[in-house]
């Protein structure tokens, strides 16, 4: 998948740029529509990861 992909399910190409890069956290909403767009298990998508702090 490109970004570009990601963009109807996540929002903006910016926010899909955030969340790739592990600057910003999948929110619920996120969560729900890839869950249910790309059939992944909630589980995986809910599981702890750490953020990039800002340099």
């Amino acid at each position: 998948m490109t970004r570009a992909d990601l963009e109807p399910i996540i929002g903006s190409s910016g926010r899909v740029s955030e969340v790739l890069n592990r600057r910003r956290a999948l929110s619920l909403s996120m969560i729900r529509r890839l869950s249910e767009e790309l059939r992944i298990p909630p589980e995986i998508l809910i599981q702890p990861y750490e953020l990039m702090r800002a340099a």
